[in-house]
């Protein structure tokens, strides 16, 4: 695998004409393919202290309905590993998560922008530990603003479970991600965001705060930008990670 020092030292050709790629990057709905990469790493799980890899795999694609309108999918699969977190390993696992995957109707043009629709929870865990072995659905939204170099604005979902495993806890969960971004000019973006979770079973806060620095680059005619950071729980259940870090990835597919 190539170093980041190596890609970006391929990444020098001019980027006239594709100016605007890193603001796309930095709005959930944009009609721009994008396939990111986003590995974390969170440190300091459970009464053994243990440690938890996430590969989320996360393409996003949008289809236009009209000339007016465009339906985005955001689609996020995450694979994990999971090391230490129960005394003895007993939680120690490996394999896919479970899938959450979303579609926002959201027109091309608007100011401030906006995009509604559901999500859905897939069940695509292939181990216990990993997943909740429940079917579910609600609604999504996101609305942002783009103001010269800066995006602000948030996600949203909800999430209930309607079928599976009943010997499984009720899937009843809040997602907020409020966001703000700010991109040089030389394409390097500055985000903070808050990935904030809220079970309602358990009336339970997980709030993770992200603090991220991104560089769009090339290789050849191909873009993408590479990304790395590092995160704090500002309130976890108990048992919850300490802290941890974020390294990312994202090939970029502009549309012609």
């Amino acid at each position: 695998m190539k170093s980041a020092a190596y890609l970006l030292a391929l990444s020098l050709p001019a980027f006239a004409n594709d100016a605007d790629l890193a603001q796309q990057l930095a709005n959930p709905v944009a009609s721009l393919i994008s396939v990111p990469v986003q590995n974390n790493i969170d440190f300091g799980l459970g009464p053994g202290g243990g440690t938890r890899f996430t590969a989320n795999i996360q393409p996003v694609i949008p289809f236009g309905l009209n000339e007016d309108w465009n339906v985005i999918s955001r689609t996020i699969l995450p694979v994990i590993d999971q090391e230490g977190i129960a005394l003895g390993g007993a939680n120690d696992a490996f394999g896919l998560g479970d899938t959450v995957q979303s579609f926002f109707i959201s027109p091309k043009s608007s100011d401030p922008i906006w995009g509604l629709g559901p999500v859905f929870l897939l069940p695509t865990a292939t181990d216990s530990f990993l997943g909740t072995e429940k079917w579910g659905a609600g609604p999504t939204g996101v609305v942002l603003k783009q103001s010269g170099p800066w995006t602000y604005g948030a996600l949203a979902n909800h999430l209930w479970d309607f079928a599976g495993d009943d010997d499984r806890a009720a899937v009843n969960a809040t997602f907020l991600q409020p966001f703000v971004s700010y991109i040089t000019a030389t394409r390097t973006t500055f985000s903070l965001n808050s990935e904030a979770t809220y079970d309602w079973q358990r009336e339970q806060w997980n709030i993770p705060l992200n603090l991220v620095v991104s560089q769009l680059l090339k290789i050849g005619d191909q873009p993408i930008q590479l990304s790395a950071g590092v995160r704090y729980y500002l309130e976890t259940p108990d048992g919850g990670p300490d802290w941890g870090l974020r390294f990312a990835v994202t090939w970029l597919f502009p549309r012609g």
